[in-house]
Order: structure tokens, then C-alpha cells, then sequence
């Protein structure tokens, strides 16, 4: 599960925007203007359907960016589509971005996958495809996110020592206070299990809300996204409203990669045409939406306002994401010059950390898995990335 905030923050009033798009309205796929200077019709689908994880956010803004102000909406789908677009130039196909999480009545994006195979490119992160590798395999080809914005977090009053995950578990059970997340998580096995955090102080019963975490009144930490929480709880949590710590799971030692965008991988080479051209694309669109997100972030925030499916999201949040996923590195070009790359050593690691764990569950992944299996830079551009 990506995360189920809306059950905390369903009274947080949003900022709305008007409707660009109409789910009403009939649309001419690939549109009617000139092809600009990327043209994917010869190579790729008339309609390039891409699965998020998610209800839209700035996490995803990558993806909107592609779309400009000639989109459809469809409030019962929670999806929408319009002309892809390179740098705001038609490229001769359509975009269909469907939302996940409750849209998919949180099931897998991989799953989801499998079971539509209309969709081309899904989101699924690096633990999930070791586990899901000898049943349902899928390869990255692009990460739009150089960490996980996954994290712990914990109220620096009541923890004025704690400066990381491992100080926190010290403090807690000191205090008799827990770390709340949502059960059968992957990273909070490993936190566990390698001593990070104790297994006294961990409790797995997290229903996204923050009425527990207020109610501690500080004793107690909690799982979290550090693009999200941080700002909702200092300025959109009333009962709260005050300043947060946190650690990101990444920084602890587990270094999964959070959202990479994935095809089928027995239909990698079935869009090996395609992807040579589309994902050079999609990281022309990271950077283009980083260094000037507002219009973007609109539309996200029209989609949400049209989707009315109880998710909240402000004009706050989305700022606040941006900033912090470039301030905390959790958006960037890495060890190189270029965005969208995936590092063999991590992914060596978090199969090394993940397959006992996953096996242990009775759902181990495919024999002999290599990072190889999970991904690829072949159609990365090196010569796109954040300046």
C-alpha cells in the first residue's frame, strides 16, 4: 500500500482549481497538431497507458508534465489522458495516467499489470518485483526517484536526542512509546531484523489516520512519506501543528528504489522500439517539471479535486514535495549527469536483504534473481538530466 492518508485528513480543506479537461469530451487520439520534435507514432501505441501507485501527487508530476491543457478526465476511473507531449509538442500519441491505490482497491501496480496488459508502464518498487519476480516479473526502465521518500518520523521535543532510526528505537523503549507503520512491510523487517529497530518497539497497526499519533502527544514515531507528512502534520494537522524529525529508510540502510516505472518483462523487447525514444521522454519531463512545476502541480490538483474519491491534497503539499525531494536528494541525478538511472550494487542489495525475508514468508522470489533480471539503463538518454 503506497499510503492511505485520505482516512486522517478528509477535513483539511484543499485548494481547487478549475477543470481544464471534461470527462465528457470526445478527443481525436495523438490530436490534430503538427508532431514536434519527438514522434513516437511509428513505435509506440496509439495510447502509451501508464499505472501509478497512487492518487495524484508531485510525486508523479513526471507524468502529468506530459500532459498540457487539452486533457480528459475520467472521475469514475480516476484516470486521465490527452496528447503526450515532449517539451509541450505533440508526439504523435496519446498518455493515459491511471491512478492507483484505491483506484485499484490497493492491489499491486504489478498485479494490475498482469491482469490489464492495455498497460504499457506501471510503478513498482524494487522489493516488490525481488518478491513478485518468479510469479508475476517486471524490469525497470526508468526511476524516477533516486531514494524513497519513505521514512520514520518523530517529534523532536519529546526526542530532543534522537538524530536517526537507531537513536529512536533507544529512546522508545525507554519511554515505552512504539513506531507505528502498516504491517507486512517489507523495510520494517529489515529495520527489525538487523537491530536498527527493536521488536519491542515496533507496532504494525498504522491505518494511515494521524489520530493515534496526536494522541501519544509525542511519545510514539510513525511510518511516513518525507515529502508529505512533514508539512500536513506541522500545518494541515491542527491538533499537531508543530515541526517533525525524521529519518528516510534509504538512509537506514535500506536503499530501495521507490516508483520505478516498469514493463512486463516478457514484453521488453515488444516495446524495445518504443522505449528507445518514450524514455528519454519521460526524463526530459522529471527535469522539465522540477525547474517549473507550477502548472503542473495545477493539474494535479484539478485531477484530485475531480476524482473526489477522499484523498486531500493541497497547493501546500505539492510545493512542499518538490522542495523537499530535491533538498533531501530524493530527486536527483545520483552519482552521474543524468536522471533515471538504476545502480546494479543496490539493487544486489536489496535482494540480498529482501530474499530471506520473502522466503521466510513462503513467497520467495526466482531462483538465482540477478539485478539484470530487474532492470535496465539501455534506453536511458545520458545526456538528459537535473542541471
Amino acid at each position: 500500500m503506497r499510503r492511505t492518508l485520505a482516512a486522517g485528513f478528509a477535513l483539511v480543506a484543499v485548494t481547487t482549481m478549475a477543470a481544464c479537461g471534461s470527462s465528457d469530451e470526445e478527443r481525436t487520439i495523438g490530436s490534430d497538431a503538427a508532431i514536434g520534435a519527438v514522434d513516437l507514432s511509428a513505435e509506440c501505441p496509439e495510447t502509451v497507458v501508464i499505472q501509478t501507485d497512487w492518487n495524484p501527487e508531485a510525486e508523479h508530476g513526471h507524468l502529468y508534465q506530459m500532459l498540457g491543457k487539452d486533457y480528459t478526465v475520467d472521475a469514475n476511473q480516476k484516470s486521465v489522458s490527452g496528447p503526450l507531449l515532449y517539451q509541450g509538442e505533440p508526439t504523435g500519441v496519446d498518455v493515459e495516467i491511471r491512478s492507483g491505490g484505491p483506484a485499484i482497491g490497493f492491489s499491486t501496480v504489478t498485479s494490475q499489470m498482469y491482469q490489464d496488459k492495455d498497460i504499457m508502464l506501471g510503478y513498482g518498487n524494487t522489493d516488490e518485483a525481488v518478491q513478485l519476480s518468479g510469479s508475476t516479473p517486471v524490469t525497470a526502465v526508468f526511476a524516477p526517484l533516486e531514494k524513497s521518500p519513505q521514512m520514520i518520523m518523530w517529534d523532536p521535543e519529546t526526542y530532543p536526542e534522537v538524530t536517526d532510526i537507531k537513536s529512536l528505537s533507544t529512546a522508545l523503549k525507554a519511554s515505552g512509546g512504539v513506531a507505528r507503520y502498516f504491517g507486512g512491510a517489507a523495510y520494517m523487517e529489515y529495520l527489525t531484523s538487523s537491530g536498527t529497530l527493536d521488536k519491542s518497539v515496533v507496532d504494525g497497526t498504522y491505518d494511515g489516520a494521524p489520530a493515534k499519533f496526536v494522541a501519544a502527544k509525542g511519545k510514539d514515531a510513525q511510518q511516513g512519506f518525507a515529502s508529505a507528512e512533514p508539512y500536513v502534520y506541522s500545518t494541515e494537522v491542527a491538533a499537531w501543528g508543530k515541526e517533525l524529525k525524521y529519518q528516510l529508510v534509504h538512509d537506514a540502510g535500506y536503499p530501495f528504489y521507490s516508483s520505478p516505472m516498469n514493463v512486463r518483462s516478457a514484453d521488453l523487447e515488444k516495446y524495445s522500439p518504443c522505449l528507445k525514444k518514450l524514455v528519454p521522454v519521460l526524463q526530459q519531463s522529471e527535469v522539465d517539471y522540477f525547474a517549473d512545476p507550477a502548472q503542473t502541480n495545477e493539474l494535479v490538483l484539478d485531477l484530485v479535486t475531480q476524482f473526489n474519491n477522499g484523498w486531500v491534497y493541497s497547493e501546500g503539499v505539492a510545493g512542499y514535495s518538490v522542495d523537499t525531494m530535491l533538498e533531501q536528494g530524493i530527486v536527483s541525478n545520483g552519482e552521474n549527469d543524468f536522471i533515471g538511472d538504476i545502480d546494479a550494487e543496490r539493487v544486489q542489495q536489496i535482494i540480498d536483504i529482501t530474499t530471506p525475508i520473502f522466503t521466510a514468508a513462503n513467497n520467495a522470489p526466482k531462483d538465482g534473481l540477478t539485478p539484470e533480471d530487474l532492470f535496465t539503463n539501455e534506453f536511458l538518454d545520458e545526456t538528459i538530466g537535473l542541471s
